[in-house]
């Protein structure tokens, strides 16, 4: 019997892409409910292309998106044009565009209903973490500068694991990286992210953790704006870099993580050394320290061939300091001879009065003064008896 089915199937003519596609097409857009139909959700992201805006109306809970269009000669008639975080009433028709197989709501119609729950509680959670101080500058740790071991948490099957892997080999090999997979879309994905962090911290090798996942639709980066997982990071004791989006779509996990990037690469990057760079500094290192030995070389050189010119220079220095010895010593002869000792062991006498002024004349004396006498060797008192004038000598 299962023979006889597969035949028929054979038999029976294959649809082309093509084919299927325009038929698909042609039952959306010939569905009358679905060519004027108004949809309620919140802008989950938004984005201005040639003139045309593009968006995303989602489910509060994420539970089913929407992507919708309106034409640029629409926009300029809409009184209010969607932004992320409102909730919004829209007015349109469904339309598949057959090169991707893809459909959209085209919208001719906007009307503002108030903030979007989702992003009321998005503003909500950020408020009570930044209260907590979970966000504050203070608390961030610092990449460590070469590391060892490296652990990513991201999808085992997603591209951004792949561009993490190249950039880090091309940029600093010798690092080991280690992969703790989990999933970084859907209801599941908070809870898987918290226990993947938490097994990289058990397993204690990891130095640091990049927290990856590549570019997407704002609404599949709500895990993480998840509350377990903005804690698991803010209480894991090894420092946490992330690297979410292709765009600059922040989340709470980059804010209470020690260093955010744009994306994945830019992690990667972030993390470790350039290796090209590292070896262009031990370059100039080296070349500063030959430097360093030239300059002292030439100085040593300097200081060799002025001693040498000095020692060329002995033989005239020896008469110079001979005659100064001989001028020294004949000075020494001098002052010798100028001694007042040298002068009392001649037998000379120095005489002073009581208060040791030098006597040099009979009309400083007065009788029965008393005088020291200096010998050579030990003193004497005495007294004036008589006092004779001075009489010059033959």
């Amino acid at each position: 019997m299962t023979a006889n089915i597969t035949k028929q199937l054979i038999e029976k003519s294959p649809i082309s892409v093509a084919g299927i596609t325009y038929y698909i097409k042609d039952l959306l857009e010939q569905d009358y409910q679905l060519q004027q139909i108004s949809v309620i959700g919140e802008v989950s992201s938004a984005k201005l292309n040639s003139g045309n805006l593009y968006f995303t109306l989602s489910e509060p809970d994420h539970s089913a998106s929407l992507p919708c269009a309106i034409w640029r000669n629409t926009l300029k008639n809409i009184h209010h044009k969607p932004e992320k975080g409102e909730q919004i009433i829209i007015t349109g028709r469904i339309s598949l565009y057959t090169p991707r197989g893809d459909y959209k709501l085209i919208v001719n119609n906007v009307s503002l209903v108030g903030e979007g729950i989702q992003n009321l509680r998005y503003l909500q959670l950020r408020s009570r973490l930044e209260v907590e101080g979970l966000f504050d500058q203070k608390n961030k740790r610092n990449l460590p500068k070469f590391p060892q071991t490296i652990a990513v948490v991201t999808s085992d099957t997603a591209a951004a694991w792949g561009d993490i892997q190249r950039t880090i080999k091309q940029r600093y090999p010798l690092v080991k990286i280690l992969l703790s997979p989990t999933l970084v879309q859907g209801e599941f994905a908070p809870l898987a992210i918290v226990e993947a962090i938490k097994k990289v911290e058990l397993d204690g090798r990891a130095e640091v953790i990049i927290l990856a996942r590549g570019g997407g639709a704002v609404e599949d980066l709500s895990c993480f704006n998840d509350e377990r997982v903005v804690r698991v990071i803010a209480d894991c004791k090894i420092s946490i870099i992330t690297g979410i989006g292709h765009q600059r779509d922040e989340t709470l996990a980059d804010l209470v993580a020690d260093y955010s990037a744009h994306t994945p690469t830019a992690a990667a990057e972030k993390v470790v050394p350039d290796q090209n760079k590292l070896y262009d500094e031990h370059c100039q290192r080296v070349e500063r320290v030959i430097d360093a030995l030239r300059t002292r070389f030439n100085e040593e050189k300097a200081n060799l061939k002025s001693l040498k010119n000095r020692l060329k220079n002995v033989p005239q220095t020896s008469k110079t300091l001979e005659k100064a010895i001989f001028q020294c010593q004949m000075l020494k002869q001098k002052l010798a001879a100028l001694d007042p000792k040298s002068v009392l062991s001649r037998g000379y006498a120095v005489v002073q009065k009581t208060d040791g002024k030098l006597v040099n004349s009979t009309a400083d004396l007065r009788e029965d003064q008393e005088l020291i006498i200096q010998l050579n060797s030990g003193k004497v008192k005495v007294k004036v008896m008589d006092i004779f004038e001075s009489e010059s000598l033959e």
